[in-house]
C-alpha cells in the first residue's frame, strides 16, 4: 500500500520546459477557455517523468510589456497551480494517465489572488471531466 502524503512543492520534473513537447502541445492539443485563462491540454501515452503532469505558464508581451508584471501573473498562477493540484495529480494517478497542460493569462489586468485560486480549481474541475471520461 502506497502511502499518500501530500506535498505542496512545485519541482523542475513537474515544469513543461521542453520546446519539442511545447510545439507538440500546441500543434496538436485540446484547448479551452475560462476566463482569464486559456488552456491548452493534451494527454501522452509514454510516461514523461514519475509526475502525472508536466505544466507551463505564460503571460504575453503584448498585454504585459513589463517583465515585472509578467512575472507577478506566473508565479500567482503558479501558486494557485501548487497549492490545488493534489486531488487532480491522485487522480490521473489512479487512471494511469499523463498530461501535459499550459496556462495562458489572457485578461489585460492582473486580477486580484483570489480570483485567480478559483478560476484555477474551476480549471482543474473541468481538466478531470475531459481527460478522465
Amino acid at each position: 500500500m502506497e502511502l499518500a502524503i501530500k506535498t505542496y512543492s512545485f519541482n523542475k520534473e513537474e515544469r513543461l520546459k521542453s520546446r519539442k513537447l511545447i510545439e507538440t502541445l500546441f500543434r496538436e492539443g485540446k484547448a479551452f477557455s475560462v476566463f482569464p485563462y486559456r488552456i491548452v491540454y493534451m494527454q501522452v501515452d509514454q510516461p514523461l517523468s514519475k509526475y502525472p503532469v508536466q505544466v507551463g505558464f505564460s503571460a504575453s508581451t503584448k498585454r504585459f510589456p513589463h517583465a515585472v508584471d509578467r512575472n507577478r501573473v506566473k508565479r500567482l498562477t503558479r501558486e494557485c497551480w501548487r497549492l490545488q493540484k493534489q486531488e487532480f495529480y491522485n487522480t490521473l494517478q489512479q487512471q494511469s494517465r499523463q498530461l501535459l497542460v499550459f496556462f495562458i493569462y489572457t485578461d489585460k489586468k492582473i486580477a486580484p489572488y483570489a480570483t485567480l485560486h478559483h478560476k484555477i480549481s474551476v480549471i482543474l474541475k473541468k481538466l478531470e471531466k475531459e481527460v478522465v471520461q
